[in-house]
C-alpha cells in the first residue's frame, strides 16, 4: 500500500471509529462539517419540549447540544458511542447537562441499544450506515425502542457521490438508498421524507422514519 493509500484508510479508519489526538481533531472537523446537516435533522424530528431521545453515534457531539435545545430542560438526551475518545470529549463538554441528568452517554452499538422498548420520542443517526455491518439489526433495534408516535432520522451522503470519495474504498459501505428504504420497511419503519441538504444529484438524504401502520 503506498502513502496515499495509507494516509486514506487511515482517515476512514478515524472517521469509523476516531481515536486519541487524531480522533480528537476528526470530531472538531465533523462538528464542523456536519453542523447544517445536523441540525437539520433535529428539526426534522418535530421534538416537543420534555421529550426523550437519542442521537446513535454522535461523533464530535453537536447533535448532542442541538437535541438538548430542542427537548429543553425538562427533556432527557441520550448519546451512543463506540468510539471512547468521543465518549471522553462530550464529557468534557457537557459537564452541567450531564450533572443535572439531562444527558448520558452510553458506550453500546447501534445494533445493541441499552433502551427500553418504546422509550424513545425521537432519535437521529447520521453518517452512521457506512460503519454497520448488519442494517437489519440495527433498523430493528431503532424501531424496538422507538415509541409509536416517534420519528427517526437516518442521514447519508450521496451513495453515488460517496462511492467517487477516495477514501471509501477503505472499510465504508455505500449502500444504495433503496436497500436502506427496504432495510427500514423490514424493521418497521416507513420513509415519511427524504430531505435533501444541498444542491443538485449530490444533495445529503436525510430520511425521515416512521412507525408502519403494518407494524
Amino acid at each position: 500500500m503506498d502513502l496515499r493509500a495509507q494516509w486514506f484508510a487511515g482517515l476512514a479508519r478515524q472517521l469509523g471509529h476516531p481515536s486519541g489526538l487524531r480522533g480528537r481533531m476528526v470530531g472538531a472537523i465533523l462538528n464542523s462539517r456536519n453542523r447544517v446537516t445536523v441540525a437539520a435533522a433535529v428539526d426534522a424530528l418535530s421534538l416537543a419540549p420534555g421529550s426523550v431521545v437519542a442521537d446513535l453515534g454522535f461523533g464530535g457531539g453537536v447533535g448532542l447540544g442541538r437535541l438538548l435545545q430542542a427537548v429543553g430542560d425538562a427533556g432527557q438526551v441520550h448519546g451512543i458511542e463506540v468510539s471512547e475518545t468521543m465518549l471522553t470529549s462530550a464529557e468534557r463538554g457537557f459537564r452541567r447537562e450531564i450533572a443535572a441528568g439531562r444527558l448520558r452517554l452510553h458506550l453500546a452499538s447501534i445494533q445493541e441499544l441499552p433502551f427500553q422498548d418504546d422509550s424513545l420520542d425521537g432519535a437521529i443517526t447520521v453518517n452512521t450506515i457506512y460503519f454497520i455491518d448488519d442494517l437489519n439489526a440495527a433498523f430493528a433495534e431503532l424501531a424496538r425502542v422507538m415509541k409509536v408516535s416517534a420519528r427517526g432520522v437516518v442521514g447519508l451522503a450521496d451513495p453515488a457521490t460517496m462511492a467517487d470519495m477516495p477514501y471509501t474504498a477503505y472499510g465504508f459501505r455505500t449502500r444504495p438508498l433503496v436497500e436502506v428504504a427496504e432495510a427500514l420497511a423490514s424493521a418497521g419503519l416507513t420513509v415519511e421524507d427524504d430531505r435533501r441538504i444541498g444542491e443538485g444529484a449530490g444533495a445529503y438524504h436525510l430520511l425521515v422514519t416512521g412507525a408502519s401502520v403494518a407494524s
